[in-house]
């Protein structure tokens, strides 16, 4: 008994087969066969003389279980994830293409590093992860309306340098990187320093919008009744508004872009060899252009809210040297930068304050 041929067709190619039969056992002409198959009559009659000779095997397509011809060489896909795994196992897939191509001369779709990562265990589908709720905020219109401002303690520099503190000034309105400051620690000297760079670069801003961190807002009053901070007390006399908000996600723009700087930022200068505040504060520049190039939006409106530094507003002289005093001990007694005690002789020391502290 002959051994029986199995053939597979898809559900087109069998349809296919019932009319180009009936074409061939002469229960259907060739023109109506090409209207119901929406080919030609040419077409049908070749269709029919590959079915006399070989059989209804002669209606499958032949280009199946043969490799397609746009397919990925072995070598260059063993060659980019060998690189992958080297340098950019750690690397978020649109990245790693850009690093291919920058850096190796590699050039891959985006989707096909995707599905190499993928495979390969470096990277986990956004469908498989858990979701995420955010509850969306209208942006602002102008740019420079709005500054949210933050500091990411974190190591920039990996195991090359201890961790240090990054000062991030994002636009509201249009997600724009305004200003990288790496410094020691997050401190008011450093977002002066900060700060004076910003106004000097972009103009004054229409206000800040903070974290309730005590560089911005005193937790309680002083014995004078004083609870503005230096920071605060500098930016009234600039006639910049200062908001804190109640919670991280408030100001989510600046706490999404830590995330994309901890992972972006950190392997850019990895990759360039910076280990130092110096020459990371160099580079920062060139990074903002690039980061703003290809995450910025477009604002609302085309006017810029900043506004220029006046003559009689000396910032960088009035405030980006003071440090943050020791609140007074009362309205009479004070404590100085050097540690001296002073006791103004303007005021009347009660008893009843003397040895409280």
């Amino acid at each position: 008994m002959a051994a029986t041929e199995r053939i597979t067709m898809t559900m087109r190619e069998l349809d296919r087969f019932k009319v180009i039969q009936d074409v061939v056992d002469g229960k259907l002409q060739p023109w109506r066969a090409a209207d119901r198959l929406e080919l030609t009559t040419r077409q049908i009659r070749r269709l029919a003389a590959r079915f006399r000779e070989h059989g209804p095997a002669g209606l499958v397509s032949g280009h199946r279980t043969k490799p397609g011809n746009r397919r990925l060489d072995g070598d260059l896909a063993a060659r980019a994830l060998a690189i992958i795994r080297d340098r950019y196992a750690d690397f978020g897939p649109t990245l790693a293409c850009e690093k291919l191509w920058e850096c190796h001369g590699i050039r891959l779709a985006k989707e096909t590093v995707r599905r190499l990562m993928t495979e390969a265990g470096f990277w986990v589908p956004r469908r498989q992860r858990p979701p995420k709720v955010y509850q969306p905020r209208a942006r602002r219109a102008c740019l420079g309306e709005l500054i949210q401002i933050d500091g990411s303690d974190h190591r920039w520099f990996e195991d090359r340098a201890p961790a240090c503190t990054l000062l991030v000034y994002v636009d509201d309105a249009t997600s724009r990187l305004m200003m990288l400051h790496f410094t020691a620690s997050e401190s008011t000297f450093s977002y002066f320093e900060a700060t004076r760079a910003y106004i000097e670069r972009h103009g004054k801003p229409v206000a800040f919008y903070s974290d309730k961190a005590s560089v911005f807002r005193k937790t309680a009053a002083s014995g004078t009744g004083d609870s503005v901070t230096h920071s605060g007390r500098a930016m009234y006399e600039l006639n910049i508004d200062t908001f804190c908000a109640n919670s991280s996600p408030a100001k989510g723009r600046v706490e999404r872009a830590h995330l994309t700087l901890q992972d972006r930022l950190v392997k850019e200068l990895r990759l360039r060899g910076i280990n130092t505040l110096e020459a990371a504060n160099a580079y920062a520049p060139s990074f903002i252009a690039a980061y703003n190039a290809r995450f910025a939006k477009p604002p609302k409106s085309e006017f810029d809210a900043h506004r220029p530094l006046r003559d009689d507003e000396k910032f960088a002289e009035r405030h980006a040297g003071e440090p943050e005093a020791d609140p007074p001990l009362h309205r009479g007694v004070g404590i100085t930068l050097t540690g001296r005690v002073e006791i103004r002789t303007e005021a009347r020391l009660p008893t009843k304050a003397i040895g409280r502290r």
